[in-house]
């Protein structure tokens, strides 16, 4: 499962389906799927979610990237989706959250 994380993070702009990763792993599906949800409480691409997001807060932080480059950063082509994931899982829009940040 560990490995599957490092597959993950490594190739997070452009992130293995789950068929590619379980060969990767030399696990079935199924056991890639259980396993990841024991080891890390979400599914494989919850997991992959949840580590975009905490990037793009990192990234935010960073004033002088825009918000596309934020979303092109952390493996979203389309800077809408990249917002509207971002408010989902933050309750703000990433640009809310970076002037929130850059005013402390």
């Amino acid at each position: 499962m560990k490995y599957a994380q490092e597959i993950l993070v490594k190739q997070v702009l452009d992130p293995p389906y789950l068929a590619q990763l379980s060969r990767q792993v030399s696990l079935n599906e199924r056991k890639l799927k259980q396993g990841f949800r024991q080891l890390f409480g979400t599914t494989v691409f919850g997991y992959l979610y949840n580590y975009r997001m905490q990037q793009a807060q990192q990234l935010l932080a960073d004033n002088n990237l825009s918000v596309a480059q934020v979303a092109q950063r952390v493996g979203y082509t389309n800077p809408e989706a990249f917002c509207m994931a971002f408010r989902r899982k933050f309750g703000v829009s990433p640009k809310t959250h970076q002037k929130t940040i850059s005013s402390k």
